[in-house]
């Protein structure tokens, strides 16, 4: 069966389907030898050679981690300043896998990790519409003029961003903890939603990914995703 190259590279953990594109253009890509610019060429799996930058594209085991990521470690395969990245946390035979998304330095809980560049884009396209799921615990007591307010959106480094929904699990004169659904995952964007609102997140944990769940998952621990967990979070077709 014939396939499109790109969809070839980002399933042999190359990179991203439209990072695969960018290769292609720019020159990098060649197919039995012959130099690829054009997006629609089309290539048979196991019989045509394929190498970028001249190193030869092999098909590799596809990998599908789901990780609890811990506070103070890096979303990234490594860090110049030598700190702690997720890498460290999985077996040194996945060095291929790369984290799907991002949680910033502070925060922690369910992170994905594969080497499947087309999966990794069909998690963090915003038009895919795949939900993330926080419990934020605030400084200070959250109303329900605030989750509201998020839930509208707010304005925060020039951009407007906003929940899907929030709602108030628990709240004190000193503190609260609320539940936050977003669906682009924008870079720090359950701190910067109640930043806007005059409030600092203390500690914040991604509880879930589309339909999988955290669950039990100790921190700093791995689980693989089953193949019901894989299909459920592509799109239906």
């Amino acid at each position: 069966m014939m396939v499109r190259l790109q969809k070839f590279m980002a399933e042999c953990g190359v990179a991203s389907r439209r990072a695969s594109e960018t290769l292609i253009t720019e020159g990098r890509v060649r197919v039995n030898g012959q130099l690829v610019q054009e997006l629609g060429k089309k290539i048979r799996p196991g019989e045509d050679e394929v190498t970028v930058d001249g190193a030869k594209v092999r098909a590799k085991k596809k990998l599908y981690i789901a990780l609890n990521k811990p506070r103070r470690y890096l979303c990234t395969r490594q860090d110049p300043s030598r700190r702690r990245t997720v890498m460290e946390l999985l077996p040194a035979e996945w060095d291929s896998a790369y984290p799907v998304g991002r949680l910033d330095y502070e925060s922690e809980g369910l992170l994905f990790l594969t080497n499947d560049g087309d999966f990794a884009l069909r998690l963090t396209h915003p038009r895919y519409g795949v939900t993330k799921i926080y419990e934020a615990i605030v400084d200070g007591r959250v109303t329900p003029q605030i989750t509201k307010r998020i839930v509208r959106g707010v304005e925060s480094e020039g951009e407007m961003i906003k929940a899907v929904a929030a709602r108030v699990l628990d709240t004190s004169e000193t503190q609260s903890i609320v539940r936050v659904e977003l669906s682009e995952g924008k870079n720090r964007e359950v701190r910067r939603l109640f930043s806007a609102c005059g409030l600092e997140v203390e500690q914040l944990v991604r509880t879930q990914i589309g339909p999988i769940k955290l669950g039990e998952l100790p921190s700093g621990k791995w689980r693989t995703l089953t193949e019901p967990e894989i299909k459920s979070l592509l799109p239906r077709t």
